[in-house]
C-alpha cells in the first residue's frame, strides 16, 4: 500500500486504548516531536500525518533513525499500550530518510548527476568571495558565465540527456576556466563559471561558444553569455536561486 493511499486512514477505536484525549502524565512523558503523533493516537487515528511531521523534523535535528522509532514506539507503548503498527513505523521512518536526503543533497559539494560542483558548493564560494571583500564589491572583478542547454526537438529530452550535455558542458567550461574556477550545475539546464573580470574574460567567453559549437553536433547550441554580480552577498543568493529557476 502506498504512503499516501494510507495517510489518511483512521483506526476504529476498540478498546481502552482508544481514549479522545491525553492524560496530564501521558502529556508529560511524550517524546520530543511526538507530541502530535501521541494526541492523533488518543484520538483513534495512527497518527499517519503528524508521522511524516514528526520524521521530518527529527531528521533537521540531527536525531538518528533508531532513536526516531525508539521514540515512535514509547509513544505507541505510552498511549496504546501497544508496539506502533507497520504504517506507522514506514511513514515516519520514508519521511525521516527523504529529509536526510534532501539535506544532504544540498550540502553537497558535487552535482551526483553531473560530477559537476553543487549549486549549494557555488553559493558557498560566493559568501566566500562576499566575506573577502569588506567594502561588498566583488562584481568589479569577478562574474558568472552562464551556459545554458537549448531544449531537443524531435528526440529524447529527458532529465538524464539533459544532464549528459551539461557534463559535456563542464567539461569544455573546464578546459576554458582552468585556474580552479567554480564550474557548477545550477539547475536542470544550465551551468555557470565563477571566474574573474579582467581582460581575459571576453576572450575566454567567445572561446567558450566557439568550443561548445563544435561539441553541439546535431544538438541545438548552448547558449552562453556573462551575468555580472549584484552588491550584497544576500542579493547574489537571490540572484543565484533565480538563475537556477529561469
Amino acid at each position: 500500500m502506498g504512503l499516501f493511499a494510507i495517510r489518511g486512514r483512521r483506526t476504529q477505536p476498540a478498546g481502552p486504548e482508544a481514549s479522545e484525549s491525553l492524560t496530564p502524565g501521558q502529556r508529560l512523558g511524550l517524546p520530543h516531536r511526538l507530541e502530535a503523533v501521541g494526541e492523533a493516537l488518543a484520538s483513534g487515528s495512527e497518527g499517519l500525518e503528524a508521522g511524516v511531521v514528526a520524521g521530518e523534523w527529527l531528521a533537521r535535528d540531527g536525531v538518528p533513525l533508531e532513536e526516531a522509532l525508539d521514540r515512535l514506539r514509547c509513544t505507541w507503548e505510552l498511549v496504546r499500550g501497544q508496539q506502533p503498527s507497520f504504517e506507522a513505523v514506514s511513514v515516519l521512518a520514508v519521511a525521516w530518510s527523504d529529509s536526510t536526503v534532501g539535506y544532504l543533497h544540498q550540502m553537497s559539494c558535487e552535482d551526483p548527476m553531473t560530477g559537476l560542483s553543487s549549486r549549494a558548493h557555488l553559493r558557498g564560494r560566493l559568501s566566500d568571495l562576499y566575506r573577502r571583500h569588506p567594502a561588498g564589491e566583488p562584481n568589479l572583478d569577478h562574474a558568472l558565465v552562464l551556459c545554458e542547454v537549448a531544449p531537443e526537438h524531435g528526440a529524447a529530452d529527458d532529465s538524464f540527456t539533459r544532464a549528459m550535455r551539461l557534463s559535456r558542458i563542464g567539461d569544455v567550461a573546464r578546459t576554458v576556466f582552468s585556474q580552479g574556477e567554480s564550474v557548477a550545475r545550477i539547475g536542470p539546464a544550465r551551468v555557470a563559471v565563477l571566474a574573474e573580470r579582467d581582460e581575459r574574460l571576453g576572450r575566454r567567453v567567445r572561446l567558450l561558444r566557439t568550443m561548445l559549437s563544435g561539441h553541439a553536433g546535431g544538438s541545438a547550441e548552448p547558449r552562453v553569455w556573462i551575468e555580472g554580480l549584484p552588491g550584497s552577498d544576500h542579493t547574489a543568493a537571490m540572484l543565484l536561486d533565480e538563475l537556477a529557476r529561469s
